[in-house]
C-alpha cells in the first residue's frame, strides 16, 4: 500500500510537533504545510524540502496528493475549516477541542459519516502511556470504588485570543476523565474570572459529577507561578497521583485509606491506614506520535480511531455545559 498523503494546516505553537509526528511516520507522506503567516514556514522548507509550503488554504483542497489533513488552527476556525476538508472528500484530524459547540460537532460527525471519512479529535492524552496505565489500573479495580479525582493544570500562560481558559486547558483533563471512567458526567458546574484581559477568563474551576457519585474537579489557570500537571485519584482501597511533570515516576500508587469500624452504639469509628507507595513501570512512547499514528491506521484500515469524533463530541458537550454554568453564575447544569 502506498503512503498516505497528509497536509498540516496551522503552524503555530502545536503545528511543528504535528509536522514532525507526521513526517516521522513511515506510512505518511508529508505533502503540504499551510499557515497564513508564511514567515513561520521557513523551518519547514529547510527540514522537509519535499513538502510544499503555502499560505493559501485553498491550495490544500486543490492538491490531489492530499488525502488527509491535520488541522491545528485557532479553535474558532475548527468548524468551518473541518467542514470544508470533509466536504472535499478528505479525512481530518482536528486538534482539541473539536469545535466550539455540540451543534457544530454533531454536524461534522454527520458529514464525516456521509462522506465515509475519518474524523478524529486530537485528544493527545488518550495516547499518553501514564494515562493509559491509570486506565488499566482503574479497570482492574486496583483503587477500589472511585470517590474523587482532582485535576490541576496551571501555568503562567499561554493566553489565547479566541477562547477562555476552560476551553483551552479544560479539554485535556475532561478527556482524561471521560477516558478513565468510560462515562460522561451527569452534571457540570463552572466558575471562572478574568484578571488581565478583561473579557476572556484566565482562571477557572470545573466540577463534574459522574454516575456512581464520582466527583471530579478541575483547576485550570494561565495565571500561576509554577507549572502543574497533576491529578489525584481517591478510591476505597488505594489512592493514586499522576504527575505529568515528574520526569521519572509519573504515576504513584499510595496504599492509604480510611476504614469505618462499626461500634456497638450504632456509630462508626474511623481508622486511618497508611502503607507502601509504589510506581508502576510505564512505557515511553510519545503521545502525539501515537495520536497521529492512530489517525493514519484508522484511514488505512477503514476503522474508527480511539479518540474518534463521538469522543470529541462528548468533550465539547461538557465544555458547552461549563460555559452555560459560567454564564448562569456557577449554577449546576445537567447534560
Amino acid at each position: 500500500m502506498s503512503k498516505t498523503g497528509v497536509a498540516v494546516v496551522g503552524y503555530g505553537y502545536w503545528g511543528p510537533n504535528l509536522v514532525r509526528s507526521i513526517a516521522d511516520n513511515p506510512d505518511c507522506d508529508l505533502v503540504m504545510v499551510c499557515d497564513k503567516r508564511t514567515d513561520r514556514l521557513a523551518p519547514v522548507k529547510n527540514r522537509y524540502p519535499s513538502a510544499r509550503c503555502t499560505g493559501n488554504f485553498e491550495e490544500v483542497l486543490w492538491n490531489p496528493s492530499v488525502e488527509a489533513v491535520v488541522l491545528a488552527t485557532p479553535v474558532s476556525s475548527h468548524f468551518p475549516l473541518a467542514q470544508r476538508i470533509l466536504s472535499s472528500g478528505r479525512h481530518v484530524l482536528v486538534e482539541k477541542p473539536l469545535s466550539t459547540s455540540s451543534r457544530e460537532a454533531r454536524a461534522l460527525l454527520s458529514l464525516a459519516q456521509k462522506k465515509r471519512r475519518v474524523l478524529m479529535a486530537g485528544h493527545t492524552f488518550v495516547y499518553s502511556p501514564p494515562v493509559r496505565k491509570v486506565k488499566e489500573l482503574l479497570k482492574r479495580g486496583v483503587l477500589g470504588k472511585i470517590y474523587t479525582m482532582d485535576f490541576s493544570r496551571v501555568n503562567l500562560g499561554l493566553f489565547q485570543p479566541d477562547v477562555n481558559v476552560l476551553w483551552d486547558l479544560g479539554p485535556h483533563d475532561i478527556s482524561i476523565a471521560l477516558y478513565w471512567l468510560g462515562k460522561v458526567p451527569l452534571t457540570v458546574r463552572a466558575e471562572a474570572k478574568t484578571f488581565v484581559q478583561g473579557k476572556i477568563e484566565e482562571v477557572g474551576y470545573l466540577s463534574m459529577e459522574f454516575p456512581g457519585g464520582i466527583w471530579v474537579r478541575n483547576h485550570v489557570s494561565w495565571l500561576a507561578p509554577v507549572k502543574l500537571r497533576r491529578v489525584s485519584v481517591v478510591g476505597s482501597r488505594q489512592m493514586l497521583v499522576y504527575d505529568d511533570t515528574d520526569p521519572v515516576e509519573k504515576v504513584k500508587i499510595y496504599n492509604r485509606g480510611v476504614l469505618k469500624n462499626p461500634e456497638t452504639f450504632g456509630e462508626f469509628q474511623l481508622t486511618y491506614r497508611s502503607g507502601d507507595i509504589y510506581s508502576p513501570r510505564i512505557s515511553s512512547e510519545e503521545p502525539l506520535y501515537g495520536e497521529c499514528a492512530d489517525f493514519i491506521r484508522a484511514i488505512r484500515a477503514g476503522r474508527k480511531p480511539e479518540s474518534d469524533a463521538h469522543f470529541g463530541l462528548q468533550v465539547v458537550r461538557v465544555l458547552e455545559a461549563a460555559q452555560k454554568s459560567l454564564k448562569q453564575g456557577g449554577k449546576i447544569v445537567r447534560l
